[in-house]
């Protein structure tokens, strides 16, 4: 027989909310001794998660209790930036008088990439996770805010049907709101009073690692985190939105090797074999002879090598993301040694604090604590049936189907690694097709 834990956060759908999107259930059928909460709010402007640790804290410490249940975990961190004082306050009240000795609340510094779970295992355990390696590797498992809010929801049997997610920048009314997943961004913009600006363009997630949607018409996921609306040429949209041969041409004619994108790297300061400068002497065509052409597939691409560190205007995170996307089709591994790895002992003075870098990215100008807008049920929603790592799910609704909040929609294929995907408002599904699953809200 299976844990029934596990099979509950399987049969909820749930998957990291933080951005990856890993089926939850897969980190819950492991053993470990520590579960940390990342609740650090890593990107710059995102505040969806510090507003559920203020309000929700209850069901937040459930699912950590949950999750330290089904691993056997004997130690619970909630891990946030002091900046937040009302998460804060809320956060220490609730280990306080829910804790019983097994949770406790860390404090991290105000610096990018806090969030980046390998940087956070060291800040609150001190121990350095192996290269290409997973934080269970040295007993502890990293979950999301928002993840362990849905965990302690399907303890109850409420599937993931909605996305807390921060919208802001070029928008009337900065907001944190709560939307059915499948909501159009348009209509998620609309809500928010719209854009201020006419010619725009929306990250999906923070400005360091969100990508740049190819328009307003696409839908919130599961790993929605934030909706920034910015000018096409700002300098956080346009780095994201240059072509690849533009990238390599300005590599080749420009890079002066400075090394300050090593120096500042995150991955690099805690030991592992990653130098973006030397990659960015790779040339075509040897990427699968290079030794050093490997060292990409250790690169989180956290983006402070491109948006801070680089002199020159050039994106060494681009560099590293194409050269590991190659070096992956070829089926190319890294192959850790074993060595000890020791964290550099610059590292402390060369963390980026992210009131500067909020500046470097101007977007001084946006930062603030929007408020919580509420509810928002659209119209009709477009649901993917793949908004996680692995395969995507298989549809088992017909067009026609009436079907309520939270009916499952979209199966876990036999053997394959998925999540599950439910309908998000109750209506009639009008269309299944190209991945996608339409319902039309009723009486609308």
């Amino acid at each position: 027989m299976g844990n029934p834990i596990v099979d509950a956060i399987r049969a909820a759908g749930v998957v990291g909310a933080g951005g990856a999107g890993l089926p939850a259930h897969v980190k819950a059928d492991a053993t470990a001794q520590t579960v940390l909460v990342n609740g650090a709010s890593c990107e710059p402007l995102l505040m969806s998660d510090p507003y559920l640790m203020e309000t929700q804290v209850d069901t937040l410490v459930r699912g950590l209790e949950t999750m330290m249940e089904c691993t056997g975990a004997e130690r619970g961190v909630i891990c946030l930036k002091g900046k937040h004082h009302a998460a804060m306050q809320s956060v220490r009240e609730a280990v306080t008088r829910l804790g019983r000795g097994r949770l406790e609340a860390f404090e991290l510094d105000d610096f990018y990439p806090a969030g980046d779970e390998q940087v956070m295992v060291y800040e609150v355990l001190g121990k350095v996770v192996p290269e290409r390696g997973i934080p269970l590797q040295i007993g502890a498992v990293v979950n999301n805010v928002e993840s362990l809010c849905n965990i302690a929801h399907a303890m109850d049997g409420r599937p993931v049907t909605h996305r807390y997610l921060t919208v802001g920048c070029e928008v009337a009314r900065p907001m944190v709101v709560r939307v059915p997943v499948g909501t159009r961004v348009s209509e998620v913009l609309r809500f928010a009073g719209g854009p201020t600006i006419s010619e725009y363009r929306v990250v999906d997630g923070g400005p360091m690692m969100g990508r740049v949607l190819p328009d307003a018409e696409q839908p919130v996921t599961k790993t929605t985190s934030g909706l920034l609306v910015l000018p096409p040429d700002h300098n956080v949209v346009a780095r994201k939105v240059m072509d690849r041969q533009t990238v390599k041409r300005l590599t080749k004619t420009v890079c002066c090797q400075c090394s300050q994108c090593t120096d500042l790297c995150p991955r690099n300061l805690l030991g592992h074999s990653l130098h973006p400068n030397k990659l960015m002497r790779v040339l075509d065509g040897q990427t699968a002879d290079s030794p050093i052409a490997k060292e990409a597939l250790l690169c989180s691409e956290c983006g402070i090598c491109e948006k801070f560190a680089c002199p020159m205007g050039l994106s060494p995170r681009e560099v590293n993301a194409l050269l590991k996307k190659d070096l992956m089709g070829a089926g190319i591994k890294w192959e850790y040694d074993g060595r000890p790895l020791t964290a550099s002992r610059f590292r402390d003075e060369r963390r980026i604090p992210t009131s500067r870098l909020i500046k470097r990215l101007g977007l001084d100008q946006y930062e603030a604590h929007p408020p919580f807008a509420g509810d928002f049920e659209p119209a009709q929603v477009y649901i993917p049936l793949r908004q996680h790592i692995g395969v995507p799910a298989v549809p088992v609704v017909s067009v026609g189907q009436h079907v309520d909040v939270g009916d499952l929609i979209g199966e876990i294929p036999e053997k394959a690694m998925g999540a599950r995907v439910h309908a998000s408002i109750k209506g009639v599904v009008t269309a299944v097709e190209n991945g996608i699953v339409t319902i039309n809200g009723e009486n609308r």
